[in-house]
């Protein structure tokens, strides 16, 4: 880590809109992730592997699951003036809520002036992935830029899904535009057929932050967003530069999920990075000692898998299976199990992902589903297989027919 002082945001104060119903009682980024995790715990778990020690996690809708999961996960030592600190939406600057992510980082001014570091880094909080920010540190002290973007190479055909940098050919770490789903983009210098799609991952220095969020609080017609205008400010001045995220090394990774990245903002997206977790040479690893993604520890027991009372043997492929969950002559295959579930005599789960105390009726059947807290699935109840069905019962069905249902409801035959 270079001698600087680094101060880490955590933008987490989005509504989540896209992850209906998983976001109707609680924020974006605490939504469960993997079996035991939250999302927001991949972004602080990559800050504090990369040595940062002071990060604030600015909330505002539905904050109070993911301020209590802050509160009681990420206490760090107070002797070293180390914390991970969820601040709320303050009303510093008047009675409304944060018009954007940059507005948040204004209203928010005063965490950076108590602490008066020499650079800022931006994160989101609801993407999955790993990546050592101490050399993206590191590149931006190495630039003399004000500002720096983290970037991943993405297939050109994709270009019209991320925000794109184009970048200088002259010399690609200088961003020579900032594309917002750009139809019809040019590719890379080195690689014609990809693009450059922003991470939502800023470094800053500070004096140049604190100034330009001062000039766009006063700009008329700015949505006073980081992506959207901030960077797009800085780009103008030409003092904005990227980083590939090909140039990091983060300890432990393969070449499979080395430069995994995943913006899990719809259900789609949500269900399909799940999926990456069970293959059998997962696409992205959890298993990494040496970059481990840290989370709360569960008072539970271990997860115990019984026979039925015809002596049927509990069968499970290609399965997370978390702590605390019980297994009574069931099929579970190629799906992703939280704390506490249990799946009764003759039920069967197959691509499906369950949050924590789902509760699986005898001989009901699950399949390609989402099922949130507290779910219970009746016996002899069917989720994903007539989808007229799952509409008529209220449930949500996607248009690749992925069936959610939300916290704490009933499913009957």
């Amino acid at each position: 880590m270079p001698s600087k002082k680094i101060f880490g945001i955590v933008l987490a104060g989005g509504e989540g809109k896209r992850l209906m119903p998983l976001t109707e009682d609680r924020a974006k980024p605490a939504v469960p992730f993997g079996g035991v995790y939250r999302l927001i715990d991949f972004a602080l778990s990559n800050l504090l592997n990369s040595g940062l020690t002071q990060i604030v996690v600015l909330t505002q809708y539905k904050s109070h699951s993911l301020d209590r999961h802050v509160a009681e996960t990420w206490r760090l030592s107070g002797l070293l003036n180390s914390y991970v600190a969820s601040v709320p939406a303050q009303q510093r600057l008047g009675k409304r809520w944060y018009l954007g992510s940059a507005d948040a980082i204004f209203q928010s001014l005063n965490l950076i002036g108590d602490e008066r570091p020499d650079i800022v880094v931006v994160v989101g909080a609801d993407h999955v992935y790993r990546m050592d920010f101490s050399q993206m540190i590191d590149a931006h002290i190495a630039s003399g830029r004000k500002a720096t973007v983290a970037a991943i190479r993405q297939p050109i055909e994709l270009a019209s899904s991320f925000g794109v940098i184009d970048v200088d050919p002259k010399d690609p770490t200088r961003i020579r535009e900032f594309l917002e789903k750009p139809k019809n983009p040019s590719g890379l210098p080195d690689s014609p057929g990809e693009v450059l799609a922003s991470m939502g991952n800023y470094v800053f220095d500070t004096d140049a932050l604190v100034e330009m969020l001062h000039v766009d609080a006063e700009r008329e017609g700015s949505d006073h967003d980081m992506g959207g205008d901030i960077v797009p400010a800085f780009v103008e001045q030409g003092d904005a530069g990227v980083y590939d995220l090909n140039r990091n090394e983060v300890p432990g990774s393969t070449d499979r999920d080395r430069f995994y990245w995943r913006d899990v903002g719809t259900i789609e997206s949500f269900y399909e990075a799940h999926m990456d977790l069970v293959s059998p040479v997962p696409v992205f690893n959890l298993y990494n000692r040496r970059w481990p993604i840290y989370t709360q520890t569960l008072n539970s027991p271990p997860a115990k898998f019984n026979r039925d009372g015809y002596g049927n043997n509990t069968i499970v492929h290609d399965s997370i299976v978390s702590p605390g969950s019980l297994f009574s002559g069931s099929r579970i295959q190629n799906s992703v199990l939280g704390p506490w579930a249990v799946v009764g005599p003759g039920a069967s789960v197959t691509d499906s992902v369950l949050f924590d105390r789902v509760r699986i009726g005898p001989g009901a059947v699950v399949q390609r589903a989402v099922l949130d807290k507290n779910v219970e699935i009746a016996e002899g109840a069917r989720i994903g297989v007539e989808h007229e069905r799952d509409r008529e019962r209220g449930l949500t069905v996607t248009e690749s027919g992925i069936v959610v249902v939300g916290k704490g409801v009933r499913v009957e035959p």
